[in-house]
């Protein structure tokens, strides 16, 4: 080929018809000759259209089902696209929780003396979501967000509103099909809103996933003292509900304050 490529070789790669040798040399050659570059005709709006919708795909991706979702419900654009980022939105983690209440929904209808399962599990999902939604071994974007203003506990906080949110809701859906009466059924309600609390203040002091081991294991400390003292559902009566309702909002404080020091 010569320097510049011919008016014959060139009317040939526009029309498509080279062979698949001599099209790749033109391609090579266009790609370090700005002169022959430009004497190539072309659309310019079909090129500037082009640019567009390259630059919408790599730097405005479309936004996700679930970040639509959020922003329809209010919430706005920078939240929303944090929130649908969250490993714990992932269809894996909510598959799993959604299997778990629903073995849970299955052994208690099967058999009624199973029931505190289901009251045992569910509480324990809003700590254990907040473990896998925060943290550097559980989120790639960790290391980014860190350098972000959302960093540190207000990012924690928003992931674990979102955690809990996700968790409250499923459980809420399962709980109508206990065989057991309504009160009954929501006993679950404060115990997870305490454990996510307890999970947040100790994430203070401890790494998130132990907080949400040690937050898990107090619970289940204090279902297994209910069980020696009388039943299972000694832990889901009147006075422990009010205990577990001060608990939630006292630790709720204590990060706050901590968090905002």
């Amino acid at each position: 080929m010569s320097w510049h490529i011919p008016d014959d070789l060139r009317e040939r790669y526009l029309q498509g018809t080279l062979e698949p040798a001599p099209a790749m040399s033109v391609d090579a050659h266009l790609g370090g000759c700005a002169d022959c570059r430009a004497a190539l005709p072309y659309d310019t709006g079909w090129l500037e259209a082009s640019w567009a919708r390259l630059e919408t795909e790599l730097i405005r991706p479309r936004p996700s089902l679930a970040e639509r979702f959020l922003r329809h419900g209010g919430v706005p654009d920078h939240l929303a696209r944090l929130l649908s980022a969250t490993p714990t939105m992932s269809l894996a983690w909510l598959a799993a929780v959604v299997a778990v209440l629903a073995f849970a929904v299955l052994a208690a209808r099967q058999q009624a003396e199973l029931l505190p399962a289901f009251l045992i599990v569910a509480p324990v999902l809003p700590p254990a979501g907040i473990a896998l939604a925060y943290g550097p071994r559980v989120d790639p974007a960790h290391e980014l967000m860190a350098a972000t203003p959302m960093s540190g506990p207000r990012l924690l906080l928003t992931r674990a509103t979102a955690v809990l949110a996700v968790a409250v809701v499923l459980a809420a859906i399962a709980s109508p099909l206990l065989p057991a009466p309504p009160g009954l059924s929501a006993a679950w309600l404060l115990p997870a809103l305490a454990a996510a609390a307890g999970c947040l203040a100790l994430s203070n002091r401890l790494p998130v996933p132990t907080a949400a081991l040690a937050v898990g294991g107090v619970w289940l400390a204090i279902v297994g003292t209910g069980r020696f003292t009388g039943t299972w559902l000694t832990a889901f009566g009147p006075a422990p509900q009010i205990g577990y309702a001060a608990a939630a909002l006292l630790l709720t404080y204590r990060f706050y304050r901590v968090s905002t020091r």
